[in-house]
């Protein structure tokens, strides 16, 4: 797996396209609190597959899930997000359902993070994995993959009005 801080800052980055997502579906709300909702529980939810898996009602704080498995499962993920999205879409939408695509955005980001990891992530019945390193090697690969598409999917939907982008033209020329 990638390490903790690996998963907090991949988290950043789905809370960012979370944020997206909503603000592109129109849900945002008064002064963008759909956004601000949805970044945050993305950002919660890089590290949730992980966290559920916790016993934090008992002193001992023991896995009662076995790792990488029912709360690592994609197929949940993906129709957490896919019902998060059908919701937005409706007219006024539900205050759960920006909030729920940032933690599925989040989730989501997790599994990806995990993928390359030789035990894998449970997609669909099975585990896959795409077995390019061990488990908290090459973190900085795992973030800046994550940023990069964070930052490419804002741009795509935000470009004409990201300041960033003044200064990519200028990096381009110099």
């Amino acid at each position: 797996m990638a390490s903790h801080h690996a998963h907090h800052a991949t988290g950043f980055a789905a809370g960012l396209i979370a944020a997206v997502l909503v603000a592109q579906s129109g849900a945002a709300g008064p002064w963008h609190v759909g956004c601000a909702a949805a970044f945050v529980a993305g950002v919660a939810g890089g590290t949730a597959p992980d966290w559920l898996e916790v016993a934090w009602w008992s002193r001992a704080r023991r896995l009662w899930i076995t790792h990488r498995t029912v709360t690592h499962w994609g197929i949940g993920w993906i129709a957490m997000l896919a019902f998060a999205w059908h919701a937005l879409a409706h007219r006024p939408s539900p205050l759960w359902a920006a909030p729920l695509l940032g933690f599925a955005c989040g989730g989501i980001m997790h599994l990806l993070a995990d993928w390359p990891n030789p035990l894998g992530v449970p997609w669909i019945w099975r585990r896959h994995s795409l077995k390019l390193w061990k488990s908290g090697h090459c973190d900085l690969i795992v973030v800046a993959t994550a940023w990069a598409g964070a930052l490419w999917f804002a741009h795509a939907a935000w470009g004409h009005m990201l300041p960033f982008r003044y200064w990519l033209g200028w990096l381009a020329n110099a």
